[in-house]
């Protein structure tokens, strides 16, 4: 394997980790919000949920940044250069989200405040981050001076920039109802996992709805269409993908011994992250070798090789000092009984 498939295939491993992860953080804060005064219970488990674990989706943010630039300096160059007003304006959002966090710790009289504002940037955000998808498709960047510029233009009157911007709500707020239902199935409540449950099983489909859309919308996008063409040849993943995402739905639906509600909530949410593993492979293989269509590929932005290398063993070693770190994170906050406020014997 070349070093260019490698550094690219380091950078979609942690792209999908904070995919997900972001996706279930930013969607359980929009539920934290909804269900702040609506029903108290399934908010006070997604602000459980939500508390501990934002600092840990940030540390993965980071992780992709370093990746990104240390990896194709160019193409990163290329991509803020273009999109800095979008990602400006994440990187505000992020900031004010988790300044309110931080205060909420010290002054718990800001909870209210707090709920609001990770609701409200628990729906930007995610929305924000996929219009990356379509600007990288080629359609929207354009060299003027020797520098790419971003069309705003054309760009916000696209209706495929708002078919990914559905998609991507949409699918934050499915994992994360996915989540919550097992994270409140793991405490013993029986009526948080309920509602959660619900809102998977109205979300999963408009989710997959979302997809087709965001997919049709390639198709009709004349510059992408380069990109349909080599969809089509991934096929097979897409094929697996689909079925996981059958049976992480299907999940709902089995019966429990023991549980008065239907449904295995944790094997809903592994078939369905796999389900986006697979889909997310799929594209990204597709999308190769560009990074930004069409002048900007992984050939062309990759570093030197002995930066490479040298990225490789801190990668490496920062990867073998962490996930113990990280693994004692989940158990913690997680599964530790305590913690959970499992009811069960």
């Amino acid at each position: 394997m070349h070093e260019e498939s490698i550094a690219i295939l380091i950078l979609w491993a942690l792209v999908f980790a904070y995919s997900i992860l972001g996706s279930i953080d930013f969607g359980t804060g929009f539920w934290s919000m909804i269900y702040m005064k609506r029903n108290s219970t399934a908010g006070d488990i997604a602000n459980r949920y939500l508390s501990p674990t934002w600092e840990l989706t940030n540390t993965f943010l980071v992780f992709v940044v370093v990746a990104f630039i240390g990896f194709f300096p160019n193409a990163a160059y290329s991509l803020a250069t273009a999109m800095f007003v979008p990602v400006t304006l994440i990187l505000a959002l992020i900031a004010v989200r988790s300044s309110f966090m931080v205060f909420s710790h010290s002054f718990p009289s800001s909870e209210k405040q707090l709920r609001f504002i990770a609701g409200i940037t628990g729906l930007l955000v995610p929305a924000l981050l996929i219009t990356v998808l379509p600007v990288t498709e080629g359609s929207f960047v354009k060299m003027i001076g020797g520098k790419e510029t971003l069309m705003y233009k054309q760009l916000l009157s696209s209706p495929s920039v708002y078919s990914y911007m559905l998609f991507g709500l949409t699918s934050a707020l499915f994992l994360s109802a996915l989540f919550l239902a097992d994270f409140s199935r793991e405490r013993g409540d029986e009526g948080a996992y309920r509602i959660y449950r619900i809102n998977a099983i109205i979300l999963g489909p408009a989710t997959l709805l979302s997809a087709v859309i965001a997919l049709v919308s390639v198709s009709i996008q004349g510059n992408a269409r380069w990109l349909l063409s080599n969809l089509a040849d991934e096929i097979l993943w897409f094929a697996v993908s689909l079925g996981l995402f059958v049976i992480g739905y299907a999940a709902l639906w089995w019966s429990n011994k023991g549980y008065k509600e239907l449904g295995w909530p944790r094997v809903a949410v592994l078939s369905v992250v796999a389900q986006y593993a697979f889909a997310s492979y799929a594209y990204g293989k597709a999308h190769l070798p560009y990074i930004i269509f069409p002048d900007v590929t992984m050939y062309t932005s990759f570093t030197q090789k002995t930066t490479f290398y040298s990225l490789l063993i801190l990668y490496a070693v920062g990867i073998a000092i962490l996930l113990p770190g990280f693994i004692m994170f989940w158990n913690l906050f997680l599964k530790d009984r305590t913690f959970a406020g499992d009811k069960k014997e």
